[in-house]
């Protein structure tokens, strides 16, 4: 979408642009291991509903000198008259810059942040829900967690961290929903076990003991890997596609993040994307001009085609379905990448190579 730039808005060309407005930090103070809080003071506006998240400006170093650049955080939580917003951030060693960004502010600091968007509804009704949340996907999913014990709803929530030092906001959702919080710790507890968790949803959904009336739904957000276990299990056990939804952070692959080549060959395009750099800011930085809009996977407004690849796909997006994503023939250049075969997969030692086709 090609919409030029208003004043007070971000994104560059290719973007749709977002009306900013000036906010200040009053308080930043990390809540776990690599994890910051921020809140933002900012005109009053409508308050963050749960699910909501907001874009930020964010100053990022590059090649070419700091720049200007858009980040989505979820919202963690908001004051009633929509003058404050908190969002959390982990630092990663994948950073792109952004939490490098947010890690420095300091309470006093002056940005500027977009009112709340959202993308990732809660809808009310359902008999049970079930939330969960990967590492720092526990962000999108507070406020939720927040609202549906307010109304009383039937609500577990499970958090899945590495470490228990990174599972920031862990004493409040214990605090609030007692054991129906439940934190898993993989150092601790060992994998994960989607399957026993979906076996639980479906005896909620179904006619037989243990169901709820009014069904179960769940809401998901963290890794990529997790995510698709999820969707694969439900899948499997029949569940209606319908009561599980997904929000994504678009920074989670099935392979580390490592350089590529990236070419169009209609343009003459050809430019090595890093692995901090994702392939849709490779491509503008070499002239390409593409449209996007969410960064993070989910609308599919920067798919393009796949003429070949050496190497394998890592799709990263929640746009395409299973089957598009194995058929290889487009990518979310967002947030998707491309990894070097590895040698117990056949792999040949040869870097990776992209070649993509534009309509």
């Amino acid at each position: 979408m090609s919409a030029p730039a208003l004043p007070g808005a971000v994104g560059p060309a290719g973007a749709t642009t977002t009306a900013v407005r000036p906010a200040r930090v009053v308080e930043a103070r990390d809540v776990a291991d690599g994890v910051r809080r921020v809140v933002l003071e900012h005109a009053p506006g409508r308050p963050a509903e749960p699910g909501a998240h907001l874009q930020l400006v964010v100053h990022v170093d590059g090649p070419g000198g700091r720049r200007r650049e858009v980040r989505s955080y979820s919202v963690v939580d908001a004051s009633p008259d929509g003058t404050r917003s908190a969002i959390s951030v982990l630092l990663t060693p994948t950073s792109r810059g952004g939490g490098r960004y947010v890690h420095s502010l300091s309470a006093g600091d002056d940005v500027e942040c977009s009112a709340p968007l959202q993308g990732f509804p809660l809808r009310l009704g359902a008999g049970r829900y079930h939330l969960v949340a990967g590492g720092i996907g526990i962000t999108a999913l507070v406020a939720m967690a927040r609202h549906l014990a307010a109304r009383g709803a039937d609500v577990v929530l499970d958090h899945v961290v590495r470490t228990r030092s990174r599972a920031a906001y862990a004493d409040d959702l214990a605090a609030l929903l007692g054991d129906r919080y439940r934190l898993h710790v993989d150092d601790e507890h060992g994998a994960f076990d989607v399957g026993a968790l979906l076996d639980e949803v479906a005896a909620a959904d179904g006619d037989g003991e243990g169901a709820v009336p009014g069904g179960a739904e769940a809401y998901v957000c963290g890794p990529i890997r997790l995510m698709d276990a999820v969707r694969r299990g439900w899948e499997a056990r029949g569940l209606p596609a319908s009561t599980l939804r997904f929000e994504t952070f678009g920074s989670s692959g099935w392979y580390a993040p490592q350089p590529f080549t990236a070419c169009i060959p209609e343009i003459g395009l050809r430019t090595t994307v890093g692995p901090d750099t994702t392939l849709l800011e490779a491509l503008q930085r070499a002239g390409a001009d593409l449209m996007y809009d969410c960064r993070k996977g989910e609308c599919g407004l920067c798919r393009i085609d796949v003429a070949s690849v050496r190497g394998v796909l890592d799709h990263r997006d929640v746009f395409l379905s299973r089957r598009q994503q194995e058929a290889g023939t487009s990518m979310c250049v967002c947030v998707s990448r491309v990894a070097a075969l590895p040698a117990a997969q056949g792999g040949d030692g040869q870097p990776a190579e992209l070649v993509l086709r534009l309509p």
